[in-house]
């Protein structure tokens, strides 16, 4: 009886990382994206405190034990996937950078360009306009995870995202698909 609740168990597993994987794969090849932006795991809180400095993780809104169990999560779903990121770009707030991190997808390259300009801790305008000349001069056959905020990613794709959500992209025609891994045990 154990083995088979063992294998029963393993069977479901590997059905749900199928469903993930089929998920990610069809919402980036049905627009060609050559872009994936998520929203950093869940860090509960609204902005970021007063005392904010962006060299100081302490003095910002960080992910919870749940986002950095989310990050983890979705990181292993990713990397069991047929979807494949040639460069993983983060935020430089901690919340962005550890979920990229925790995700273990590859070495995390910290821009400027997904930087959050909400509450006017970055200046929106030269953010966006850093992230288009990122897009302008990106290889196009290259896949990218950008781990941002919100605001970044609604800007750009006009998509609201919530924490750990995705939306796949295509900067050469700004199409769109909007997508969420199920990470229910």
């Amino acid at each position: 009886m154990l083995k088979f609740c063992a294998t029963f168990i393993i069977g479901l597993l590997l059905a749900h990382n199928a469903l993930c994987n089929e998920i990610a794969h069809k919402a980036i090849s049905e627009i060609d994206a050559d872009i994936v932006f998520m929203r950093h795991a869940l860090a509960p809180g609204f902005g970021d405190p007063e005392n904010f400095l962006l060299s100081d993780c302490s003095t910002q809104r960080n992910l919870s034990n749940i986002g950095q169990k989310q990050a983890l999560k979705i990181g292993a779903l990713l990397a069991s996937s047929q979807v494949q990121f040639d460069t993983v770009l983060s935020s430089y707030w901690c919340r962005c950078y550890d979920t990229a991190r925790l995700m273990s997808l590859g070495e995390v390259v910290r821009f400027s360009g997904l930087n959050s300009f909400f509450q006017g801790h970055a200046n929106k305008e030269e953010t966006l306009l850093e992230l288009q000349n990122y897009f302008n001069e990106k290889p196009d056959e290259r896949l990218d995870l950008m781990v941002t905020h919100q605001v970044v990613i609604s800007a750009v794709t006009g998509i609201y995202t919530n924490s750990g959500e995705f939306v796949a992209y295509n900067s050469k025609t700004g199409d769109t698909r909007a997508f969420t891994l199920d990470l229910s045990p």
